[in-house]
Order: C-alpha cells, then sequence, then structure tokens
C-alpha cells in the first residue's frame, strides 16, 4: 500500500511539473545543457526536505499564523535561490541575461514536483483517491504555477540587471526576494480557510501573473538584445 502510493502520488506530483518544465525551456532559444537542467530539478527536490525540517521547527516556536505562512514562504523562497545560485549563477552556462529565470523556474518546478507528491500521497494513504485526484489538479493549476511565478520573480530581478555591476546585482535580486515571499505569502493566506470560490479567484491571479511572465520573459530577451545592437 505504501509503496503504490508513493509510486501514483509521484507520478501526480512529478509530472505536471514536468509539463511545465517543456513548456518553460522553450522560452529560451539557446537551450541549457540538459545535466544543469537535470541537476537543479533534483536539487529543487531536494531542498523540500530541509525546508519541510525548518517549517516543523518553525511551527513549534512561532504561534501567530500569520507569521508563520511569512516565514514559512521566506524559508522556500530563500532555499530555491540558493540552489540556484550555489549551482547556477556563477555557471558557465550562465550567459545571458534570460538564464536566470530559467533557472530559478527549473529549481522551482523540482520544488514542487516533491511538495505535491506529498500532498497527494496523504489522502491516497488513507484510501481516498478522489481526494488525491482532486488535490493533484488544484496543486497543477495552483501551488506549482505560485512556485513559478513567485521564483521567477527573482530570476527576472536577476536578468535584467545582468550587465550591472554587483551593488545593483545585489540590491536587484534583494528586491526580487521581497516580491517573491509577499507573492507566496499572500497566496497562502487567500486560501487559508477560503471558501472554494475564494480559491478559485486566488488561482485567477496566479493565472494572470503566469501571463505577466510571460511579458517579462520577453522584456528580459530584451536587455541581452539591447546588449548585442549596442555593440559594448
Amino acid at each position: 500500500m505504501l509503496v503504490s502510493s508513493f509510486f501514483y502520488a509521484a507520478v501526480a506530483g512529478i509530472l505536471p511539473s514536468l509539463i511545465w518544465l517543456f513548456f518553460w525551456l522553450r522560452e529560451d532559444s539557446h537551450a541549457q545543457p540538459r545535466s544543469l537542467i537535470a541537476f537543479l530539478f533534483f536539487a529543487g527536490m531536494f531542498s523540500v526536505i530541509i525546508a519541510g525540517f525548518t517549517e516543523k521547527y518553525i511551527s513549534e516556536v512561532i504561534a501567530d499564523t500569520n507569521i508563520q505562512y511569512a516565514l514559512w514562504a521566506a524559508v522556500e523562497e530563500l532555499l530555491k535561490l540558493m540552489v540556484v545560485a550555489i549551482l547556477a549563477l556563477h555557471s558557465t552556462q550562465n550567459r545571458e541575461p534570460i538564464d536566470a529565470m530559467i533557472y530559478c523556474i527549473v529549481v522551482a518546478l523540482g520544488f514542487a514536483a516533491l511538495e505535491n507528491t506529498f500532498f497527494i500521497m496523504d489522502p491516497l494513504l488513507n484510501g481516498e483517491v478522489t481526494r488525491g485526484l482532486i488535490t493533484g489538479n488544484m496543486r497543477f493549476i495552483g501551488s506549482t504555477l505560485l512556485h513559478i511565478v513567485s521564483s521567477a520573480s527573482i530570476g527576472f530581478a536577476i536578468g535584467y540587471v545582468y550587465y550591472y555591476g554587483r551593488f545593483v546585482k545585489l540590491a536587484a535580486t534583494c528586491l526580487g526576494v521581497i516580491a517573491a515571499i509577499t507573492i507566496h505569502f499572500l497566496f497562502n493566506i487567500s486560501i487559508l480557510n477560503a471558501t472554494t470560490e475564494q480559491t478559485l479567484r486566488t488561482f485567477g491571479w496566479i493565472w494572470g501573473a503566469v501571463v505577466l511572465l510571460i511579458i517579462l520573459f520577453e522584456e528580459v530577451k530584451a536587455v541581452h538584445m539591447r546588449k548585442l545592437q549596442s555593440g559594448v
């Protein structure tokens, strides 16, 4: 029962992330090495375990729900950024402004994949297959996109100032992190004890953010094009 539940939960949790992964990788005209993409994806999955222990500790020492949710959002966004910073930002493959956005999204999808697996596995272990399917679908259209949008906010901030100095890059990264944590926190608060209608409304603004994200991709691409045209 445990093995089969984990298998089905893993398929339901990981497959949607892989679908989104292929979608977003198409935004990068210069394909990244598959080994790097796979490494970032699995590193994102591994960071879920660290986040889980950290968030459990926070819930034990902090009673206020709002503060808990804010800290949980901060933990997850900072962990994802750390993975990107350690494994990719200083890599020789980080050659264009758009690369940072791609890296952040790949790590976010890895994180969402394992997180979704754990959420789907709980009802399956209790024999609630229907609830497991509903959970998987809701996380596909909601929580997975949340991770994409929040992490991509950091990637956009990093990519937009790709050709600037260290101080500007640091400042932009800090602003990106603040934006990511805010988006993550607001999403969590919005779905806490929300009705079905309110939850769907929250998912609606996340989908709106995805449309904005596509526009931001084009803006980051333009940064590189302007640099090429300037000839410097």
